[in-house]
């Protein structure tokens, strides 16, 4: 082709400004790996040898300032202010995230009667770590960073099928079972002990790209219980405090506090003669 080919100035323009560094999905991937092994050994890569790489790999210290290095290179020139600031700020809300998470971590296990040790929970179930690398993520949104908090929403999203935006808002204490479909949006205010199990959606009545930056998504308050596949939307949509919410509900106005609302069949159940029932073979 000639060089003058409008396809290929058009992509050589787009390389020249391109803002963010070659190969970000992998950068993010190797960032959050990290964040997590930091924060819990259980996340650490497999470790094959003697005594001394054992000790080499526990070495927290040197662990922290590889993160820091990698946040640098990850952070350069994407956020509102300094990449080392950036990382700096950071670091320091690594001690109170993983206090968080371990009581996220607590509460599946208290929940979930499946569950045997912590130490399965925080290894095994895909709800802890969707939750973990949310809170990774927010950190990132708190701090205006562009993209890449999404980047990491994402990651988890193909690691789990759940989907939380970063910019959602969580509690203390917070339990996903299963989780397998969730969806949490952007604007969306969860409080502390709530519990979700899978399929369930917390969206936007309205979709409309105008309507960015309002508060489009419910809010569910502290102690709250929502089963399988329900879907709570709207910005001024309340789920009060205690409220349980039954399986495959459809939920746009608030619920009062202490209420169970479950999803009531429309149709009277009526008795199919044999001779008329599907044979069907799964």
């Amino acid at each position: 082709m000639a060089p003058s080919d409008p396809f290929l100035t058009a992509i050589a323009e787009s390389r020249r400004t391109y803002p963010f560094p070659r190969a970000y999905r992998e950068l993010a991937d190797r960032v959050v790996r990290d964040i997590l092994a930091l924060l819990f050994p259980h996340f650490v890569p497999a470790v094959r040898g003697g005594a001394a790489e054992i000790a080499d790999v526990m070495d927290v210290a040197r662990d922290r300032d590889a993160v820091r290095a990698l946040l640098l290179e990850a952070l350069d020139g994407a956020g509102p202010s300094p990449a080392h600031e950036l990382a700096a700020w950071f670091l320091e809300s690594l001690p109170q995230m993983r206090e968080q998470l371990v009581e996220d971590a607590k509460a599946i296990h208290a929940w979930d009667p499946a569950s045997e040790e912590l130490d399965e929970v925080i290894l095994a179930y895909p709800g802890f770590l969707a939750i973990a690398v949310h809170r990774i993520a927010h950190e990132f949104y708190r701090m205006k960073v562009p993209v890449f908090p999404r980047l990491l929403a994402e990651w988890a999203h193909a690691q789990t099928g759940i989907d939380i935006h970063p910019g959602a808002s969580i509690g203390r204490g917070f339990a996903i079972d299963h989780g397998t479909g969730i969806v949490i949006g952007e604007t969306s205010l969860i409080g502390d002990r709530v519990k979700i199990y899978q399929g369930v959606t917390l969206g936007a009545l309205s979709v409309q790209k105008g309507l960015a930056g309002n508060k489009r998504h419910p809010t569910i308050e502290d102690d709250a219980v929502i089963y399988a596949g329900a879907t709570i939307l709207g910005g001024t949509t309340v789920v009060g405090k205690r409220a349980i919410i039954g399986g495959n509900t459809w939920i746009t106005s608030s619920v009062p506090a202490g209420s169970v609302v479950i999803n009531t069949p429309q149709l009277p159940r009526t008795r199919v003669p044999e001779d008329d029932m599907l044979d069907f073979v799964i």
